[in-house]
């Protein structure tokens, strides 16, 4: 436990109001920076004593990611497209080299080019890069870059040739960049003052401006633009949280106008792709107008096929939810989830499906979109708690499956060394809750201390993944779980449902369930009980703090979304109107009575709360700073016990935290130590 003689932490001011701390909102305001930068120092003067511990996690943390290591190449055209970390470097370098004659996936770095290096790009400051992509004739590349957090990113093209950098006219773009056939022209989504893609732009190479294609005036809808599977169609998806809308274009004639695909209708969400069916052009249409778990359509590539043309392929089940698709010449597959679990379902060209077979009994399963339409392969993404990241080719004619490409574990890990389990709790309405469980084989029956994870919102799916960082914590006797709380997706939309609006409540009461699980199991004990959870999953974490204190001997949230009811109540801020879906609008009074019962913020109250780690970014586009700043201020206030209590702004960072993989790690290091520290964990 951290030192009770440590220094007063810093206490914020009040104000006469509804809320005493919205002083805390006005960004760059001198006293504002001065709270926030002594809540810093606070917050390093108390962990000053676990330094030794936060470099031996990052080191330790460290050794075992190979620091230099290539990426699995793609093949595009006559290229292997791929990135490569080094040592020392925080961003991965983007790379090219000839495609083999036998199309072997070796790497000639005698003739490699290097197309963006990102580390030159950040100059030692934040960087996020996103929508790298080369041109269709492969002479340009693509690539946007944010270098403050505040996720508005500016887009660029390379020629690769010369190496010449044209700055396209953007400055606010969410970061996506779409080429037409010609390798001339590219689209890109605008953001409007809220943050929101809201108007598609399309650029021709070798003019100075952009013209608007598309405004969507409906704040629910996000704008999105993309290329099909086959290549030969652009697609443009307004999409809300219950209701979508497609336009289509033919990619070799970008300057045309989009067409609709099927007007929105609320609550219809649809989500086409164009690709092949017995070897002729078609659409398929993944749809929910049969029912929530969705359903397979396809229609003849017309150019635009009418509703009416739309014929099933896949019916809806009341079981199997329907969540991708993705499509090659020879065949078309089916990302599902049944009982909780990721199913890969391949229907080959003029052959029998058949669903792919994986080595765990929980698990991460998805398809990877990284080859030719034409490939006779697919790759997919597979791990489990105890079995490091792979890269899987499969056949898709025959099922066999070929792992390509394993992560490296260095330091002599071994994977049967440690158990990974699922569990059941019982929700306080009878509901049984999944609990994803790891540890070492040894600590099994063993009483331990244990970190336990939620989010529970957006329909977000938490499957079972591997963590370097993780067995630091597993190989000091710990385990870690997941508890899949309703308002996730982990069993279907109707579990996302279940967790949202005036179901709210169900997401909260899920996670103590789940806690309470594993103490009556005697996997642990609320002294020995550390929770965490980010953005949504902070609300979360927030929300059960104030409901049983007592079941929980410490809590990390990451840029926890806390202030909910005052956010909701801002239409001016980033995603509040598109998340009225999510929260409710509380200009309801019905639904401001309901956010206002639950809010984290709104619910502190004079008890004893845990030791708490809460942290924000200055530059959060998501979650404002000021949601935790303000929540910690009102949590000192009212708390009746001496537990620490720690806030840390990332000065230069948006929602995502520090950029850099080495950044991300020393954070990582602080938050293991400060866990730790808690739950006195052995670390030596």
């Amino acid at each position: 436990m951290l030192n009770a003689n440590r220094a007063p932490p810093p206490i914020a001011r009040t104000e006469i109001g509804a809320d005493p701390y919205a002083w805390l909102q006005q960004r760059d305001a001198p006293e504002v920076i001065a709270h926030l930068q002594a809540e810093n120092a606070y917050m390093e003067a108390c962990l000053a004593s676990q330094k030794p511990l936060r470099d031996q996690l990052f080191e330790e943390i460290k050794g075992r990611i190979q620091e230099t290591d290539l990426s699995l190449p793609s093949p595009k055209g006559p290229y292997l497209y791929y990135s490569r970390t080094t040592a020392g470097e925080e961003y991965a370098r983007h790379y090219r080299c000839p495609r083999p004659a036998d199309n072997a996936h070796t790497v000639d770095k005698s003739q490699e080019q290097l197309l963006l290096n990102p580390n030159a790009l950040a100059n030692g400051g934040f960087l996020s890069v996103k929508g790298v992509s080369a041109s269709p004739d492969h002479r340009l590349l693509a690539y946007s870059l944010d270098t403050s957090g505040d996720e508005k990113y500016t887009p660029y093209v390379k020629d690769l040739a010369s190496g010449n950098v044209t700055t396209l006219p953007c400055n606010k773009c969410n970061g996506s960049l779409t080429w037409a056939n010609d390798s001339q022209t590219l689209f890109f989504s605008e953001l409007d003052d809220s943050r929101r893609p809201f108007r598609l732009l399309r650029h021709t190479l070798g003019t100075h401006t952009a013209q608007t294609v598309f405004e969507e005036p409906d704040s629910r809808f996000f704008l999105y633009c993309y290329r099909t599977s086959s290549e030969r169609q652009l697609l443009l998806l307004l999409n809300s949280k219950t209701t979508s809308e497609a336009w289509v274009l033919d990619a070799e004639t970008p300057q045309a106008p989009f067409t609709c695909l099927a007007p929105r209708v609320e609550g219809h969400q649809y989500f086409p792709n164009h690709g092949q069916l017995d070897g002729k052009w078609h659409w398929f249409i993944r749809t929910n107008q049969d029912g929530i778990n969705f359903a397979l359509y396809d229609a003849p590539d017309a150019p635009v096929p009418t509703r009416a043309q739309w014929r099933e392929l896949v019916p809806h089940s009341d079981t199997v939810m329907l969540e991708g698709l993705s499509l090659n010449a020879d065949g078309l597959t089916l990302s599902l989830r049944e009982g909780g679990l990721q199913i890969i379902e391949v229907r080959p060209q003029g052959l029998p499906a058949y669903r792919v077979k994986v080595p765990d009994a929980a698990y991460s399963l998805s398809v990877e979109d990284s080859l030719e339409f034409t490939s006779a392969h697919v790759r997919l993404s597979y791990q489990a708690f105890n079995r490091p990241p792979q890269v899987r080719q499969l056949e898709l004619a025959t099922g066999t499956q070929i792992v390509l490409k394993e992560t490296p574990v260095l330091g002599g890990f071994n994977a049967d060394d440690y158990i990974s389990e699922r569990l059941w709790a019982t929700g306080a309405d009878g509901t049984q809750v999944p609990i994803s469980i790891v540890r070492r084989r040894q600590d099994v029956g063993k009483t331990i201390p244990l970190c336990l994870f939620g989010y529970g919102a957006s329909g977000i799916s938490l499957d079972p993944g591997f963590s370097h960082a993780s067995l630091s914590m597993l190989d000091r006797g710990m385990a870690f779980a997941v508890a899949h709380v309703r308002g996730g997706g982990d069993l279907g939309e109707a579990w996302y449902r279940a967790g949202k609006l005036e179901h709210k409540h169900n997401s909260f009461n899920d996670f103590i369930a789940c806690a309470e699980h594993l103490i009556a199991e005697g996997i642990t004990t609320a002294d020995r009980l550390a929770i965490t959870g980010g953005s949504a999953g902070g609300l979360l974490i927030g929300a059960v703090l104030n409901l049983r204190p007592e079941l929980f001997r410490c809590a990390v949230a990451e840029v926890p979304f806390v202030d909910v009811l005052n956010t909701m109540l801002d239409p001016e801020l980033p995603l509040t109107v598109t998340e009225y879906d999510e929260w409710g609008n509380p200009q309801e009074p019905k639904v401001y009575e309901r956010i206002k019962a639950y809010a984290p913020y709104e619910n502190v109250k004079a008890q004893a709360y845990p030791a708490m780690l809460v942290t924000a970014g200055y530059n959060d586009s998501r979650v404002p700073y000021w949601e935790a700043a303000k929540w910690v201020a009102r949590l000192r206030a009212h708390r009746t016990d001496s537990n620490v209590m720690l806030l840390k702004t990332e000065m230069a960072a948006g929602h995502g935290g520090a950029s850099g993989r080495y950044e991300a790690l020393k954070d990582m290091a602080l938050q293991y130590a400060f866990v730790f520290n808690e739950l006195d964990v052995q670390t030596e």
